[in-house]
């Protein structure tokens, strides 16, 4: 599910009989819950209007969702291995990268 571009995780509850919610592309944490799909959806929607109140009366910025840009700290001799093996594979160093993270990500699916 997605609004306002946050996006949300949803799993079902068995023994409580209920969706759980949560925002998963920002760092703070949002949650919602529902007994039906259309709860879900109201209490989604709810959940990040609140979030998006409660960063605005207390003058901070709310997380934004992920925009493509990412910024990571590599020690230097993973990045010359991470370069020469994207140089090897004939690929862009940001393609590679993006390659073998997707591989890694189907993986643990």
């Amino acid at each position: 599910m997605t609004y306002k571009n946050y996006l949300a995780k949803v799993v079902f509850d068995d023994d409580a009989n209920i969706f759980h919610g949560e925002v998963i592309n920002i760092k703070d944490v949002i949650t919602f819950e529902g007994t039906s799909v259309e709860e879900l959806q109201i209490a989604f929607k709810e959940s990040v209007d609140d979030y998006l109140d409660f960063c605005l009366s207390r003058n901070e910025k709310p997380n934004s969702p992920l925009n493509g840009f990412l910024s990571l700290n590599i020690p230097i001799d993973n990045q010359n291995l991470f370069f020469n093996a994207a140089k090897k594979a004939g690929k862009e160093f940001d393609e590679w990268v993006i390659e073998a993270l997707q591989k890694q990500a189907v993986i643990n699916l």
